[in-house]
């Protein structure tokens, strides 16, 4: 059975930073698209960044322009999410996915993409 544990969020200022991590189990993040999605109070959940399956390349949401950047570590199985110049507008539950279909590298930002969901990381930023 695949596993994920999101770690890593808080309440912080807003200009300050965060990592947040999603430890898998049960499969290796190598073989699997892993990418972080965020709901926000009152709206739907939205992709924020994806590493694909094989080479792990990255993909963005169009708003993280530059601020966010994923990485993963894959000898501890782990998938990062690191959060620069934090806004209030970034205050909401940040989730982890795993997506272990063959077309799940083609549509990375896509809800459909994935199979497996962490319970979700708080992140609050006060302005």
């Amino acid at each position: 059975q695949v596993q994920l544990a999101e770690s890593g969020g808080g309440l912080v200022q807003a200009g300050g930073s965060l990592r947040l991590s999603c430890t898998v189990s049960g499969r290796s993040i190598g073989s699997s698209v892993m990418a972080w999605f965020r709901r926000a109070p009152g709206e739907e959940r939205e992709f924020v960044a994806a590493i694909k399956r094989g080479g792990g390349t990255t993909h963005y949401a169009d708003f993280v322009k530059g601020r966010f950047a994923a990485s993963r570590d894959i000898a501890k199985n782990t998938v990062y999410l690191q959060i620069n110049s934090l806004r209030a507008a970034d205050t909401a539950v940040y989730y982890c996915a795993a997506g272990l279909r063959g077309d799940s590298n083609s549509y990375p930002s896509s809800l459909a993409s994935y199979d497996y969901w962490g319970q979700g990381t708080q992140v609050t930023v006060s302005s």
